[in-house]
């Protein structure tokens, strides 16, 4: 099938309004031409600000900073308006998504706790995506150029890990990442290699188990590398002798990205039916409006987007 002549489409969203997400999108789009017509979706006052092909408004998001829930205790006000805000944002780029009228999802970085306050019970953003695409399985993968790490579990304590790892759950993940790659990467064949969970991949159980009784069998599934030890699978990786790791838990993974190329990395919803990326930072309430915040992420997000945007529709 003939790829569509018109240039990708992009919903970007702007964030958390009270964060460095409008004003980052903002300098990224500026820094120059991405090759996709943006849809900036986001509060009604911010997204007039930023100049884009269209924008679409999700109403006004103010709230007095302290106020009194139905049982009388006190809660944050702004940042309950604030996650609902960034909430209905997320919904209509979506919509836009599932309806065809744009090819990807770009997302501003939001706080969980504003989500939660919100009524939005997700531990992050890719599970309110699964949620809103019809609980659709999806995968979290951190990309910094050719170095792409995929977790097997996301924000959940470290003592949950080994309790939530099983072998089928870590095939599916492998499964989901490999059709993505062929998909979106353009790599029919893709090399995966799996982390592993303990030191020198448990040494043969003296360390633990869990990578020969779990991480192991799943290997052989999927016909990946490993589990092969943390302090070198990364590297491997870096040198392209794998398209994709899977990591066993969050900050493994997340470390090795942000080591890598901090400032630089994507976040990539795999799964969904069309691509989602979004910046590897957060809110940074901080350093709001002290014209500090550094739009690299944003900006490769936008790239990323957009070349995935234009294999999706090969």
């Amino acid at each position: 099938m003939a790829t569509s002549l018109r240039r990708p489409r992009l919903a970007v969203t702007l964030g958390d309004p009270r964060g460095i997400g409008p004003e980052v999108v903002a300098r990224a789009l500026g820094e120059a031409p991405i090759g996709a017509d943006v849809v900036l979706v986001g509060p009604d006052d911010l997204v007039s600000g930023i100049p884009a092909r269209s924008r679409i408004g999700v109403g006004s998001w103010g709230a007095r900073s302290k106020d009194q829930d139905a049982a009388g205790d006190e809660v944050d006000a702004l940042a309950r308006a604030a996650g609902s805000s960034s909430v209905r944002a997320i919904e209509r780029a979506v919509w836009l998504a599932r309806a065809g009228d744009v090819d990807a999802v770009v997302t501003g970085p939001v706080e969980k706790r504003a989500l939660h306050l919100a009524g939005y019970r997700f531990p992050g953003v890719t599970e309110l995506l699964s949620h809103l695409t019809g609980d659709t399985p999806t995968v979290m993968m951190l990309a910094a150029g050719q170095l792409r790490v995929v977790l097997l579990t996301t924000h959940i304590p470290l003592r949950d890990v080994p309790h939530r790892l099983t072998t089928e759950g870590v095939v599916a993940t492998g499964r989901i990442t490999a059709n993505a790659l062929a998909r979106w990467w353009g790599k029919p064949a893709p090399r995966l290699a799996l982390c592993a969970l303990n030191p020198h991949a448990g040494e043969g159980g003296l360390f633990g188990d869990e990578d020969d009784r779990i991480l192991r069998p799943a290997a052989e599934q999927l016909g990946a590398a490993g589990p092969l030890p943390a302090d070198t699978v990364f590297v491997r990786a870096l040198r392209g002798e794998f398209d994709a790791v899977l990591a066993p838990y969050h900050d493994v993974g997340m470390t090795a990205v942000k080591v890598a190329a901090f400032g630089k990395g994507v976040n990539v919803t795999l799964g969904l039916p069309f691509p989602r990326t979004a910046p590897d930072h957060g809110t940074a309430f901080d350093i709001v409006g002290k014209g500090v915040a550094d739009a690299g992420s944003m900006r490769a997000a936008l790239e990323l987007a957009t070349t995935l945007a234009e294999r999706s529709r090969a």
